[in-house]
């Protein structure tokens, strides 16, 4: 078992739960707008049955038919009403589906693109084991005994410096 073995399953199980995620949020989105569309399709056509209905009642209408059409106008509402519902229910649920940070849905925004820097360092590590060793031995260099001094501090310590007695 090399050591990028776990990593590269850690990365592929985080690819996984990223795609499951990204395809629920998608299927709530798709419901949501499904049920938008019903709604707003039900109430064009109560508006368009009451234009209809109420321009021939204007005319002339049997009692009979005035009340057939009264019960229909009201199961019709009913059911606008409760898709609209629906449509509230399903939003809410698209809404729940969505990840709570920024960077989640950054990632799941741009799905692939997301885990390009993941899967860069799996390989660059997989690639040089020397380059670990030249990082060490640059920061050593960086921090050893040859550095050179500090520049004079800003701020604070300058003024301080400048009212110190010459030695």
């Amino acid at each position: 078992m090399t050591p990028l073995q776990p990593l590269a399953a850690l990365l592929a199980q985080s690819e996984r739960e990223r795609d499951m995620a990204l395809a629920d949020m998608q299927r709530a989105q798709l419901a949501s707008d499904a049920a938008d569309a019903q709604a707003q399709q039900l109430l064009e056509y109560r508006r368009d049955y009451e234009k209809r209905w109420g321009a021939q009642f204007a005319r002339e209408g049997k009692i009979e038919l005035v009340r057939c059409y009264q019960s229909f106008i009201e199961r019709l509402t009913q059911a606008v009403d409760q898709q609209a519902r629906v449509a509230e229910h399903s939003k809410q649920q698209a809404r729940q589906r969505r990840p709570c940070s920024a960077r989640g849905r950054n990632a799941l925004r741009l799905g692939a693109q997301a885990d390009r820097t993941p899967h860069e360092r799996v390989a660059q590590r997989g690639r040089t084991p020397r380059a670990a060793a030249d990082r060490r031995n640059r920061r050593a260099y960086r921090l050893g005994p040859h550095r050179p001094e500090r520049p004079p501090a800003r701020g604070l310590n300058t003024v301080q410096r400048n009212f110190e007695e010459p030695k």
